[in-house]
């Protein structure tokens, strides 16, 4: 049962990653009928800590002790989490944690504690896309989800950016007390009542420039042809290449096949008209060059994990959807 929740905090804690363990598990609700969690803020450097980002201190009489009696121990983001060094004690700590059936669950750069102490090995993990190319080169024995919102290895869970932090909680708590109390929760917070932790991060990956820009008039094009069906020899003449040739130079200046580019812009594309405009399926399809709805669905969930009706659900409402 879920009953005990513990927040980690350490020198430099982000104050919303805090704040968002805090007002799932913290916070008294028994007016609605829902649970009320045994839960602490617990310091592992001492009972003052700077939060640097905000410029505030944050003081708590509990310490690493109060860790032993948690079902629940969260470690939230924090500022230089990726590169310093953790006490210890604390890894010791969340170590008996995992080894006494009880779960750990990291928001984003907290993550890197958790590998510190060893809990990522061998393990599905999520972390921020900025920081996967870091934690694979600390923890090489770690195994990294890039695009994801959380990663539930039970009894280590692992989250994203700040907001797959909510959506982690959540999860735990629907595991734990069952959807109805996860929504309830989720209601009073006006938040998206559930995100599958596979759903991708909905991240733009911009595409690396090169030194040179031989191909550029033509990417100019093709980002305002989006709707038509071009072949690299059609997209060659354009460039006045041969087509071998322009395919190696796209290569080497865009870091991806002129296939795949038109695809992931394709994706942006219909991205945006999910969030900004109420288009049929179908319209959308055809401006952002996917033909029909049955298309853009599958190269969609290809891309992001998600479906577009869940895409514009999250970003606009279920009304909308």
């Amino acid at each position: 049962m879920l009953n005990n929740v513990a927040a980690v905090l350490l020198d430099g804690v982000h104050p919303f990653e805090l704040g968002v363990v805090c007002e799932v598990f913290g916070l008294d609700r028994s007016d609605e009928g829902l649970p009320v969690y045994d839960f602490a803020v617990v310091s592992a450097e001492g009972p003052t800590l700077g939060t640097h980002v905000a410029g505030f201190t944050v003081s708590t009489p509990y310490g690493l002790d109060r860790l032993d009696e948690a079902d629940l121990v969260v470690v939230p983001a924090g500022d230089t989490y990726a590169v310093r060094g953790y006490p210890p004690e604390l890894l010791a700590s969340l170590r008996r944690v995992v080894d006494r059936g009880a779960r750990v669950l990291s928001v984003c750069s907290g993550v890197f504690a958790l590998g510190a102490a060893g809990l990522l090995d061998g393990r599905r993990c999520a972390v921020h896309w900025q920081h996967v190319d870091g934690l694979a080169r600390q923890y090489p024995r770690a195994i990294i989800e890039p695009d994801v919102l959380y990663v539930d290895e039970d009894p280590v869970i692992t989250s994203a950016g700040t907001a797959a932090g909510i959506d982690a909680c959540l999860h735990i708590v629907r595991k734990e007390q069952g959807p109805e109390v996860a929504n309830s929760i989720a209601r009073r917070m006006v938040v998206p009542p559930h995100r599958d932790g596979g759903q991708a991060q909905y991240i733009e990956r911009p595409l690396p420039r090169s030194r040179c820009d031989t191909v550029g008039e033509v990417l100019v094009w093709m980002q305002q042809h989006l709707d038509e069906e071009t072949t690299v020899e059609q997209l060659a003449a354009r460039a006045h290449m041969a087509p071998r040739t322009f395919a190696r130079r796209f290569q080497q200046e865009t870091g991806t096949t002129p296939y795949r580019w038109i695809l992931r812009q394709r994706v942006l594309l219909a991205q945006e008209l999910l969030e900004a405009t109420d288009e049929t399926m179908d319209a959308i399809a055809g401006r952002a060059g996917f033909g029909n709805a049955a298309a853009l669905r599958h190269q969609f969930v290809r891309s992001l994990g998600t479906t577009p009706q869940a895409y514009r659900r999250t970003f606009r409402g279920p009304k909308a959807a």
